[in-house]
């Protein structure tokens, strides 16, 4: 068993959770983008199972080098061609979640999803989902809350910070908040956080959004998950020790 919480047990345990976060003090200093919190969503709990047992597996054979961390756009390599080509080979796991915000992947973090593993490199790449809710120091709160959570778990793992990738057709104040988070998060860059900026390879050089690269302007097309993983290959495969 992955766990002795399943099913509707495991709901009842994470409305519990919801609830309890939800009835913390307005005062409390952590603002809701930096308290973890679940979902109580079946399909979203039958995930967080899944990659508990696939974390489990990983850590009994070892075979995970790297980790990928986040929302619907991480989860949306789904093992396309791209995905099999760059990260099949070096055992990567993909725990991105459709709809997560900082808040979400934090409470995974804490819940069993780390447990065991011990990945070279952690890719994560968080906060789109929090942008129509939150400001942006609050959403750069809960990516900094993320980020130090990993490093406590995972001392020894290399975090490749991705700044939140651009979004909408044309630039917009959406667009401008999620500069405002970059420009803080980036700040995280040092001793095993690297963070990387990768926006400009999705834009055209009007500052445009393509169709091509982005069907619905957020969420990729297998033509910019190519264009991903060639702007983060050279740093992952130094991270890694591979040859570039």
């Amino acid at each position: 068993m992955l766990n002795p919480l399943h099913g509707p047990r495991l709901v009842a345990a994470l409305a519990a959770a919801f609830l309890l976060a939800s009835a913390a003090p307005a005062s409390a200093q952590a603002p809701l983008t930096a308290t973890p919190n679940p979902k109580t969503d079946e399909w979203w709990v039958k995930l967080h199972e899944k990659f508990l047992g696939e974390a489990k597996k990983a850590a009994e054979d070892g075979s995970a080098k790297v980790l990928f961390l986040g929302d619907s756009i991480t989860q949306g390599w789904g093992g396309n061609a791209t995905w099999k080509e760059h990260y099949t080979p070096r055992g990567a796991l993909n725990f991105g979640i459709g709809g997560d915000q900082t808040q979400h992947v934090l409470w995974r973090i804490q819940n069993g999803e780390l447990d065991g593993l011990s990945p070279k490199v952690v890719v994560l790449m968080i906060g789109t989902n929090n942008a129509g809710s939150s400001p942006a120091e609050d959403i750069a709160a809960g990516v900094e809350a993320i980020v130090a959570d990993l490093r406590q778990r995972l001392p020894e793992t290399d975090i490749l910070l991705l700044g939140v990738f651009p979004r909408s057709e044309k630039p917009d104040a959406t667009r401008e908040k999620l500069a405002k988070v970059n420009e803080r998060i980036s700040k995280l860059d040092g001793e095993k956080v690297h963070y990387l900026d990768i926006g400009k390879v999705f834009l055209q050089e009007d500052g445009t959004i393509s169709k091509e690269i982005m069907p619905d302007f957020l969420h990729l097309s297998p033509k910019g998950y190519e264009l991903w993983a060639d702007a983060i290959e050279p740093t992952l495969a130094k991270l890694l020790g591979e040859k570039s």
